[in-house]
């Protein structure tokens, strides 16, 4: 899926709520990381309890609940070449 907003936005209030913009896919997430890809690479998201309140992939928008201890960019070029959409996957 190709986002076409505005760009990448984060905003965290606390460590605890966060919203975000500009984000293409959800590569993986349990409570304790989560990892989006995003339209500035990769971000890797690590703390407790981790929840996506909000998922709405059209607008690339995700709005989320936990403590972040931790937010990590990298390259997403190998993961858009070989993998496929965890949500593609997830509704075969």
């Amino acid at each position: 899926m190709d986002y076409a907003g505005e760009g990448h936005r984060l905003i965290f209030n606390d460590r605890r709520t966060g919203s975000l913009t500009g984000v293409q896919d959800v590569v993986s997430f349990d409570e304790n990381q989560v990892v989006l890809d995003t339209n500035m690479g990769l971000l890797t998201i690590k703390g407790k309890e981790l929840h996506l309140s909000r998922l709405t992939l059209e607008k690339g928008e995700v709005d989320m609940e936990g403590t972040v201890d931790s937010l990590a960019y990298s390259a997403g070029d190998a993961y858009r070449r070989s993998a496929e959409s965890l949500f593609a996957r997830l509704f075969r």
